[in-house]
């Protein structure tokens, strides 16, 4: 801003002490960054870098839309050409907050919760907007989880998400639960598409970083009391509580459609890849064997169907 050869437009706002405010907000938890009129980035806290994955001189100066935090809804939707909060309360001074998903530097998605206020010059002119975010992802909770899942033993090593064994645990938990007490249970059953041709057309190290994408961003966006594993080569198996039918599609459609909007790089080259899925929900007498293999079943007609789609069934 006004310090340390950072930008003034926006932070002319804060007026003649902004040098000891901007250090104390780089102090905070919560991630903040002011654009300038044109959203160009004229300060990244620490907390925004965290977050996000771009460090501070990845994004100073240039736009928001600038192939960075590429905010999109729940449907896929982008919002930095369109319906963007902070470029909406540039143009009418009003204030906004928003659930979004941005996209990490590692090229997964991460549920945010977005505050976006103008900032004015002394004239009470727009001279910029402040956006303050904060991660919904529940990372402490994630970071117990993964504490205790390496303890165990039960980490899938090049995911960081859980593996097989613990997924088979989790499950058959979940089911006990069910039998006893009637708490609804689905499972997600979800393949990576072409995933053999990504392999032969890139490398095999583009295909673990695309593994890694794909498990990050189920990871991030579920609840916290529910769980994803790798179930095996490029499958993973998603088991939500508390889900009826309807709610179970609704959650499958959401990360099917975050997936597809994830991104990461190899060699300069953009990769995308997509999921199908098959969800199914807990029946009488049902077995993990047979409520996994009803799910897959229905992957495979998703395959069928087209691919990079959700065939859901009870």
């Amino acid at each position: 801003m006004s310090e340390r050869g950072r930008p003034k437009p926006a932070g002319a706002a804060l007026g003649s002490g902004d040098g000891e405010l901007l250090r104390l907000l780089d102090e905070v938890n919560e991630g903040i960054y002011f654009t300038d009129a044109e959203r160009r980035i004229v300060f990244w806290n620490k907390a925004a870098a965290r977050i996000s994955g771009y460090s501070r001189r990845e994004v100073l100066g240039r736009a928001c839309a600038d192939n960075i935090l590429i905010h999109i809804d729940d449907r896929g939707r982008a919002l930095c050409t369109g319906a963007c909060p902070l470029a909406s309360t540039l143009r009418d001074g009003r204030r906004r907050r928003a659930d979004v998903f941005l996209h990490h530097r590692d090229g997964h998605r991460v549920p945010v919760h977005v505050r976006v206020f103008p900032l004015r010059d002394g004239n009470g002119q727009a001279a910029g907007a402040a956006e303050m975010f904060v991660d919904l992802s529940e990372k402490p909770v994630l970071e117990a989880r993964l504490q205790h899942l390496e303890r165990m033993a039960m980490s899938d090593r090049l995911t960081g998400v859980a593996n097989r064994r613990y997924g088979e645990i989790f499950l058959q938990a979940r089911l006990e639960e069910f039998k006893r007490f009637h708490w609804p249970l689905g499972v997600i059953f979800f393949d990576l598409d072409d995933f053999k041709a990504l392999n032969d057309r890139h490398s095999h190290r583009v295909g673990d970083s695309a593994l890694r994408t794909v498990a990050r961003t189920l990871q991030h966006n579920l609840r916290s009391f529910d769980q994803v594993s790798r179930w095996g080569g490029e499958e993973f198996l998603v088991i939500v509580r508390n889900a009826d039918l309807r709610s179970l599609r609704r959650i499958a459609e959401k990360l099917r459609i975050l997936v597809q909007r994830a991104l990461f790089w190899a060699k300069g080259v953009p990769v995308q890849v997509t999921l199908s899925g098959g969800a199914t929900i807990a029946r009488a007498g049902d077995t993990p064997t047979t409520l996994v293999e009803r799910a897959d079943l229905l992957m495979y007609k998703a395959k069928r169907s087209g691919k990079n789609r959700i065939a859901c069934s009870r």
